[in-house]
C-alpha cells in the first residue's frame, strides 16, 4: 500500500485555502497582552495547501479508522454498539445546545425535566432511589461511588479501609478504590466462573467497606449466587457496589437493586445511545439506595410546587465531582433512547444481545478453548490456547482480524483466562455479520495450523502494521515539530 505524504510535505509555497477580506481591525501590540514565551516568533515550515487538498487529506485519514459505522466492533466489555443517528439530531436542537449551565432554573425547566425523567427511568431500570449525573464516565462513576462509601462509614465513625474485588473485575475497580484511599484485596473465581463464596467468607470482615462486583461479570457469566453474596456482605455491615458496564444484558429483565446492590454506576455511553470511543464525551451516573442519598454530590434535582430546582442542601454530600451538572448532551441522547424504546424495547436489547453472544459461543467453542462450560450472557470469552500450541497467540489472531475488516476484540482480559479473546457482538448486529465473523474466526484457526507466518506478520493491508506496543505506550510521540 502506497505510503501517503504528511500534510507538511504536500504544501507548495503560495497556495492558500481561503480568501479573506482586508482586515479592518486596528493592529495591536500582542506583547502587551501575552507573556513572551507564549508568542510564536515565526511560523516557518507550516504547510500551504488549497482547500481541496486539505479536505482530501483529512478525509483519507478518517477513512483509515475503524468505527462502529464502518466495521464490526466486537470489543468485549465495552459495548461498542451502533447508536441511532436520530438521537444525535435530537441532542443538537438549539433548545439544548444554546443554553448555559449558569442560567437561572426558571429559564431551563425543559432541560431539568429531561434530567428528572431520565433519573426516574434509571431508578426503575436499576431499583435505585436517586441518581447523580455529574460523573463523566464509568471510572469516574466508580470513584464517585467509592467517595460515597468512604463518607458513609466515616459518618458512622466506622473507619473501614478495605475493598474487595473479584479477580475477574475491570481494572478500574481496584484503581478507583485505591485512589480513594482503600486497601484492595482480591476474591477468587470458582470453577463455574462465578465469585468463590468460600474465599469471600474468608476475606469479608469488619474492616471491609465494600465489595465491587458486576453482574454479569467480565467473563460474560451471570453470578448465580448473587443473593448469597449480598447476604454475606451485608451481614458484615459492608456495602455492595454494582459496576454497570455490563447492564446491556439485563435491561428490563433484572434489577441490581433486587439483587441487593447498594450503589450502581452506569455507562450511558455504553448502554444508552451515545457513541463510545474517541475519548468521550461519556456519562457515568451513580445511583444509590435510600440510606445513601444524603452522600450524593450536589446539586441534586428536586421537584417543588411543579417546578424543577437544584438542591444544594444535602446534609452529608461528598461535594461536587465535576463542574456543573454532567454531560448534558449525553443525557439527552439517553433520555431519547430509553423513552423511544419503552419497556418492551429495552427487554429486546437484553434478549438479542444475549442471543447473539451465545450464537457465536456455540459456533466457536470447539474451534477455540472455552474455560467455563456455561451459557454466557451478552459477551463471551474464548481462549487461544489451542492456537498457542501451534505458536500463535491471541494478539496474532486479533491482528489478522484487521485484514478481514473486523476490529479486534478485547485481548488478554479477564486476566484469569490465558490467551483470552473477549467478544461482545451487542444487539445491533445482524446474523449475516455474526456469520461473517464466525467464518473468519474459523478461517484464522485453520491459517494458524497451516500458515502461522501469515498470522505472525498480520495485518497485511494496513498503512501501519505491527508497532512496538510497549514503546508506544511508554514513550508516545504525538507532536510534530517544525524542521524535525
Amino acid at each position: 500500500m502506497e505510503k501517503d505524504k504528511l500534510i507538511f510535505d504536500k504544501g507548495r509555497k503560495g497556495r492558500i485555502g481561503v480568501s479573506l477580506p482586508e482586515c479592518d481591525i486596528k493592529e495591536i501590540n500582542i506583547s502587551e497582552h501575552l507573556p513572551g514565551h507564549l508568542i510564536r516568533k515565526d511560523i516557518k515550515d507550516m504547510p500551504s495547501l488549497n482547500e481541496l487538498e486539505v479536505i482530501r487529506h483529512y478525509t483519507k485519514l478518517s477513512q483509515r479508522n475503524f468505527s462502529i459505522d464502518t466495521n464490526f466492533y466486537p470489543l468485549g466489555s465495552c459495548t461498542m454498539k451502533y447508536n441511532p443517528k436520530v438521537h444525535e439530531k435530537i441532542a443538537s436542537f438549539s433548545g439544548f445546545t444554546d443554553i448555559h449551565p449558569l442560567q437561572s432554573e426558571d429559564t431551563v425547566q425543559g432541560a431539568l425535566e429531561i434530567i428528572w425523567k431520565l433519573e426516574e427511568a434509571l431508578c426503575e431500570i436499576t431499583g435505585m432511589k436517586k441518581f447523580t449525573f455529574q460523573p463523566s464516565a464509568g471510572a469516574h462513576g466508580e470513584l464517585t461511588a467509592m467517595f460515597i462509601v468512604d463518607k458513609y462509614f466515616k459518618n458512622k465513625n466506622d473507619y473501614r479501609k478495605k475493598v474487595l474485588v473479584p479477580d475477574s473485575s475491570h481494572g478500574t475497580n481496584p484503581a478507583s478504590a485505591n485512589m480513594c484511599g482503600f486497601i484492595v484485596e482480591e476474591v477468587k473465581t470458582n470453577f463455574e466462573g462465578g465469585i468463590d463464596l468460600a474465599d469471600l467468607k474468608e476475606k469479608i470482615n469488619d474492616t471491609v467497606a465494600c465489595l465491587m462486583l458486576t453482574n454479569p461479570n467480565t467473563l460474560g457469566l451471570f453470578e448465580k449466587d448473587i443473593l448469597k453474596v449480598q447476604d454475606i456482605v451485608h451481614k458484615k455491615g459492608a456495602l455492595l457496589y454494582y459496576d454497570g458496564a455490563n447492564l446491556n444484558a439485563l435491561l428490563g429483565k433484572a434489577k441490581p437493586g433486587d439483587m441487593g446492590f447498594d450503589i450502581v454506576h452506569l455507562n450511558l455511553h455504553k448502554t444508552f445511545s451515545t457513541p463510545h470511543g474517541g475519548g468521550g464525551p461519556g456519562s457515568g451516573p451513580v445511583g444509590v439506595v435510600e440510606e445513601l442519598i444524603e452522600f450524593l454530590p450536589v446539586p441534586l434535582i428536586d421537584k417543588k410546587n411543579g417546578k424543577f430546582v437544584f438542591n444544594y442542601k444535602v446534609n452529608n454530600s461528598i461535594g461536587k465531582v465535576r463542574a456543573f451538572y454532567g454531560n448534558f448532551g449525553v443525557l439527552v441522547k439517553a433520555y431519547a433512547y430509553i423513552y423511544g424504546l419503552g419497556a418492551e424495547g429495552l427487554k429486546q436489547i437484553a434478549n438479542i444481545s444475549v442471543l447473539n453472544a451465545n450464537y457465536i459461543l456455540n459456533k466457536l467453542e470447539k474451534v477455540y478453548n472455552c474455560k467455563y462450560n456455561r451459557n454466557c450472557m451478552h459477551e463471551l470469552v474464548l481462549s487461544a490456547l489451542k492456537q498457542k500450541n501451534k505458536g500463535i497467540n491471541a494478539l496474532d489472531i486479533a491482528k489478522r482480524l484487521i485484514d478481514y475488516g473486523i476490529h479486534p476484540p478485547t485481548m488478554y482480559f479477564p486476566l484469569i483466562v490465558k490467551e483470552a479473546l473477549m467478544i461482545e457482538p451487542t444487539e445491533t448486529e445482524s446474523k449475516e455479520t455474526l456469520d461473517y465473523f464466525i467464518n473468519v474466526m474459523i478461517k484464522i484457526a485453520k491459517e494458524a495450523e497451516n500458515n502461522p507466518e501469515l498470522l505472525h506478520n498480520a495485518p497485511h493491508n494496513t498503512f501501519v502494521s505491527r508497532v512496538d506496543e510497549v514503546k508506544a505506550a511508554r514513550e508516545p510521540n504525538l507532536r510534530w515539530y517544525p524542521g524535525k
